[in-house]
């Protein structure tokens, strides 16, 4: 009995020794250990996690004291581009254009003066052009004009009209002179020579220029509308710049018939009287007489 309660004894405390060991990890003979606190468990657990370059090992560029390496500036190369297409103006009329100075710097006002003409400035001998295919209408080759009398008639000195194949009339006045051939009845094209810029007329005191109109054909006497009916400086500045076919004839056409095709004068009209001539003096010619005209039909 006694062996027996000595052996049961033994297999207990082997047991228990066992458990204890078992249960502390430092070798004590702790039967059981209670876990740490949440709070303590999380901030261990921050501790650990290496998401700092110190926990990872890898130094801060520049912590050590080392400049961190320069990158230098990319240059931008932009891509040579295409030569630009270049596209024709429109086509807005059947007729082309010339501007009516040619060889020669030139230089106009684009707005209204006095009258629906332009001044274009010009130096003296440069070429008066036909601005339009068509035919010369009215010439005056002497230079009539005097400050005495400043007849209407008489102020655009030596000029030339042509009736262009659009309907329209066209006057340069002011001419140093007419070009050989150009009578009224010659056929013409745009671009050929009509005259060279002058001063001649009441220009005589100014700079030469060529004194530019629009209107319509008119019987002669009606010397008022072939000095201007239609603002020119739109139409001149499409034919200097590349646009050679804008046309007047629209506009020149919705003009007359507003005014009528003989409107009465209404801008600088007056002449100066004429002085009494003496008995011994020989009678003037008729003032209209140096004025050629042609025979073409109204347009």
């Amino acid at each position: 009995m006694r062996s027996g309660h000595k052996a049961r004894l033994a297999v207990v405390t082997g047991a228990v020794l066992v458990t204890g060991a078992c249960g502390s990890a430092g070798g004590t003979t702790s039967v059981s250990a209670r876990p740490a606190p949440l709070s303590q468990a999380v901030a261990a657990t921050a501790t650990a996690t290496p998401e700092t370059p110190a926990a990872t090992g890898s130094p801060e560029p520049g912590a050590t004291g080392t400049p961190a390496p320069r990158v230098p500036p990319q240059t931008l190369r932009r891509p040579k581009a295409d030569e630009p297409v270049r596209v024709p103006p429109p086509k807005l009329s059947d007729f082309t254009y010339s501007f009516p100075v040619q060889g020669c710097r030139v230089t106009y006002q684009s707005q209204l003066l006095v009258l629906p003409k332009t001044t274009i400035w010009a130096a003296k001998g440069c070429s008066f052009v036909s601005p339009v295919n068509g035919v010369v209408d009215e010439v005056n080759v002497k230079n009539r004009w005097t400050a005495s009398t400043d007849r209407g008639a008489d102020r655009e000195g030596r000029f030339v009209t042509v009736v262009g194949d659009d309907g329209v009339r066209y006057l340069g006045g002011h001419l140093e002179r007419v070009a050989p051939g150009i009578v009224p009845g010659r056929r013409v094209t745009a671009g050929q020579i009509l005259g060279q810029v002058g001063n001649s007329g009441n220009a005589r005191s100014t700079a030469s220029n060529l004194y530019f109109a629009i209107s319509w054909k008119t019987d002669p006497s009606l010397w008022w509308v072939r000095r201007g009916m239609v603002n020119p400086w739109n139409y001149l500045d499409a034919w200097l710049n590349g646009n050679r076919t804008l046309s007047p004839r629209d506009e020149m056409t919705a003009v007359r018939n507003r005014t009528g095709a003989a409107p009465r004068c209404t801008t600088l009209c007056a002449s100066k009287p004429k002085p009494k001539s003496k008995p011994t003096e020989r009678p003037p010619r008729p003032d209209d007489k140096h004025i050629t005209v042609g025979t073409l039909s109204g347009g």
